[in-house]
């Protein structure tokens, strides 16, 4: 296990990250246009696959719906090739003795992983402009709820718990708010390090679709430029490559800080 030191230099690390978290420019301020804009001109069939689609996410933090990911493909990462540890115990090696370093270098790899398809689902999405932009929308949520899933992984905590579907859906959350939203959901997420999430958080997401339009539209002015069929294909692989990089960072340096705290915790109660 890391010396506190250790931890606690890399902890000051992720809180200036934290501080570093830039207000949103003017332009974000109207992204609620090219969906205003989508819902004109967007035949009634493809508004209604749409809404399924985002119906669907409704059922995450209760269920985890279709988007819960393979544990055991994650967890496998960290164990030599035929071991016979069962998820469980590669789970009390996360907690207890895997180097965070390890840890970090999983996420990123997967990170880097989603974001590649990101990139290509961007593009070919983007081929058809308008058309193409209502399916690219609830697949990059998607997408991003299970990067979101195999970075907590990652760091030991398990997704099919529901406080941890809802830290997932705060991340989630944390990358398309202005710097007051960003203030205010890492207040939020204090209380995991506190162990005192539940229903004070669940209470604070008021409700899962507000947290859905919120994250569609704090890209939607970049997505208009999406809607111009095939260049849409240049604008929507780099759109979607920068939307998943920024919510692979954001998981990563979240779930990395709850882990040096529950390690800082492991510690003390050692001390004692």
């Amino acid at each position: 296990m890391e010396s506190v030191d250790y931890l606690k230099v890399e902890l000051k690390k992720i809180e200036a990250w934290e501080k570093e978290q830039k207000d949103l420019w003017f332009l974000e301020k109207i992204g609620r246009l090219p969906f205003m804009l989508l819902d004109k001109l967007t035949p009634k069939f493809i508004q209604d696959k749409i809404g399924l689609a985002i119906d669907e996410l409704g059922s995450y933090i209760q269920t985890g719906g279709q988007y819960l990911v393979n544990e055991e493909t994650i967890l496998k990462k960290f164990v030599p090739e035929g071991s016979v540890l069962t998820a469980d115990e590669i789970r009390v090696e996360l907690h207890n003795h895997v180097p965070i370093s390890k840890m970090d270098e999983v996420a990123e790899e997967l990170g880097n992983s989603r974001t590649k398809m990101a990139t290509i689902q961007g593009a070919t999405t983007g081929i058809g402009g308008i058309f193409t932009l209502a399916v690219d929308i609830p697949v990059l949520l998607g997408l991003s709820l299970k990067v979101l899933q195999e970075i907590s992984l990652c760091y030991g905590y398990d997704p099919k718990e529901k406080s941890e579907r809802i830290f997932i859906v705060k991340c989630l959350q944390f990358t398309s708010s202005d710097i007051v939203g960003k203030k205010a959901i890492l207040e939020d997420l204090a209380s995991f390090h506190q162990g005192s999430q539940n229903n004070q958080i669940v209470s604070q997401l008021q409700g899962w679709r507000e947290v859905v339009t919120t994250y569609r539209d704090s890209f939607g002015w970049k997505k208009l430029f999406q809607m111009v069929p095939i260049a849409g294909i240049i604008f929507g692989a780099l759109i979607n490559r920068s939307s998943m990089s920024d919510v692979a960072e954001a998981g990563k340096m979240l779930y990395r800080k709850r882990r040096i705290h529950d390690r800082l915790k492991q510690m003390e109660s050692i001390r004692e």
